[in-house]
């Protein structure tokens, strides 16, 4: 039992290491981070309802993982090669549009959302 406990508190280690390498060097994820704070401060200002709430959480928890998945992708690329490939360019524009196409996700689900309650104030 103990060695499991073990085993689990050095993955969560370094899950976490993955997490603060993503903050302190990855600008998109930062702009991420700050997006995601104002959607929040929106949504308690707004006083939007639980259940979107909780839709603007997950959404947020996706668009950060997707962000990840992204900069895994692109870094095992350039591990594998540094050279113009096509293949390696693929990966790389495949992992882009997977972020490209949360990030549209995101908004039209933040309109969807926010749009009625903004109305309110015009």
């Amino acid at each position: 039992m103990r060695e499991i406990l073990r085993k689990h508190h050095i993955s969560f280690k370094n899950a976490f290491a993955g997490i603060f390498w993503s903050l302190r060097t990855q600008p998109n994820f930062r702009v991420h981070i700050f997006l995601s704070t104002l959607a929040l401060i929106l949504a308690w200002y707004l006083r939007i309802s639980r259940l979107e709430t909780l839709v603007i959480i997950f959404t947020i928890i996706l668009g950060l993982t997707a962000e990840m998945i992204n900069t895994s992708l692109e870094s095992m690329t350039d591990l594998i090669t540094k050279e113009w490939k096509s293949e390696a360019k693929v990966a790389k524009d495949v992992s882009a549009g997977m972020m490209l196409t949360v990030a549209i996700g995101a908004v039209i689900i933040a309109a969807f959302i926010y749009v009625p309650y903004l109305w309110k104030f015009f």
